[in-house]
């Protein structure tokens, strides 16, 4: 509900300052600091030195798993997965004895806090690289914008609240898998700044350049000096700008570039029989091109009766597992829906990833060495704003879902509170 005076808004049991002039989030998917680091000291981003200089250079910890659903609709929520219900990409629903992917805004728990300030009155614009989140960050949003740049050429005025998207953005619809889909939602996400001037704007972008690139190859010195560009042009446009991610990124292969793979399915085949336990991999989505469904987080489901410690504790033996937990423990630490997830909860080491069986991960087409997220590893993010940020609340921890609410204090110009 919006409060008295029309100076805070509370969503999900927090509390929101009302900005003044736009607050835009952009989450740079896959980042992490050694991206804009590497690219600043390459000479490939001035504008963003210069922020960071005379803003906020911060660092903050993304929900676990560290895959893009969860932590998108952390962002939008300012919530963790334990209040919203989304807790990766894929998930196995018991009720429908099916793995589902977990797009269907139906499976949200919370509402975000696009719905809720527009609700309110404030415009509100959404602009994500790939159309599988589009409709759940775009649930209950009322008489905003709202679409992909994976689609920008089916957008509507009745269904996305925008029309003539590749008109506006100057630019043709580019390939999914390509730097370009990511320049088109910064060019859209621009456009809209100027000319419909939202208080609150999210950009979205996607992973396929830092799923191929190594912070500071040619690469990816290119696509941060293009971000670096619409950055400035953001901060011109005077909204207060914080930069994160949804999670880090590591290299999953050894010194020869051979993927490094610890296939769970096969490991527990062996142990309880073939299809006993379920493997589930959230990172799984419809763009396998990224990663081939291979990350280093898996959630497993086992059949009744299984001794749960044993395996635990067999599983934790394997060489490139770093954890494996409980569902309790799993659910405590990493702020997990226990519904949804399965009896152990499985970690990579940095560079490794979980797998279920090889004939069932197809890298064979892979150009470069396997690049890839989900662990601890890749939990740190970059959080980083065009204006110096007050002190936090006595012992907060920064999440990148803090997005929202650090950057509507500044833009209100309040302390940030608990």
């Amino acid at each position: 509900m919006k409060e008295a005076g029309a100076e805070r808004l509370t969503v999900n049991g927090r509390g929101y300052a009302w900005p003044v002039r736009p607050v835009v989030v952009v989450c740079i998917d896959g980042s992490e600091d050694a991206y804009h680091e590497r690219a600043i000291a390459d000479g490939r981003m001035p504008f963003l030195e210069r922020m960071l200089r005379d803003g906020s250079d911060l660092r903050a910890d993304c929900t676990m798993p560290s895959f893009t659903n969860p932590n998108n609709l952390s962002i939008a929520t300012g919530v963790p997965p334990s209040v919203h219900g989304i807790c990766g990409n894929y998930f196995y629903d018991p009720a429908a004895d099916a793995e589902v992917m977990m797009n269907d805004p139906e499976l949200l728990r919370a509402p975000t806090l696009f719905a809720e300030f527009s609700r309110a009155g404030a415009k509100v614009a959404v602009i994500t690289a790939k159309d599988k989140l589009r409709r759940l960050l775009g649930k209950g949003l009322r008489d905003g914008i709202c679409f992909s740049a994976e689609k920008a050429d089916r957008v509507t005025q009745e269904d996305n609240g925008i029309e003539k998207v590749l008109e506006r953005a100057g630019m043709a619809l580019p390939s999914v898998y390509s730097a370009e889909l990511s320049e088109l939602v910064m060019a859209a996400g621009v456009d809209v700044l100027e000319r419909e001037r939202p208080e609150l704007m999210y950009l979205s972008l996607t992973d396929y350049i830092q799923h191929k690139h190594a912070p500071g190859s040619p690469v990816a010195n290119d696509f941060y000096a293009m971000l670096d560009r619409y950055f400035a042009r953001i901060d011109a446009l005077g909204a207060v700008l914080v930069v994160t991610a949804d999670h880090g990124m590591n290299a999953k292969s050894d010194g020869s570039g051979e993927a490094q793979v610890v296939y769970l399915q096969d490991e527990l085949d062996a142990r309880l029989g073939a299809g006993a336990a379920r493997v589930v991999l959230p990172i799984t989505d419809p763009y396998t091109v990224h990663h081939g469904a291979l990350g280093s987080y898996a959630t497993v489901h086992l059949p009744a009766g299984a001794d749960v410690d044993a395996l635990r504790a067999g599983l934790a033996t394997l060489d490139g597992v770093a954890e494996v937990m409980g569902r309790e423990r799993a659910c405590v630490r990493f702020e997990l829906p226990g519904d949804r997830i399965g009896e152990l909860v499985v970690i990579a080491e940095r560079n490794t990833v979980l797998g279920t069986t090889p004939a069932r991960h197809d890298i064979s087409g892979f150009t470069e060495p396997l690049r890839s997220h989900g662990g601890l590893s890749e939990q740190r993010v970059p959080f980083l704003v065009n204006a110096p940020v007050g002190p936090l609340p006595p012992a907060h921890r920064l999440r990148n879902f803090d997005s929202y609410w650090v950057g509507t204090s500044v833009a209100a110009e309040v302390p940030l509170t608990a």
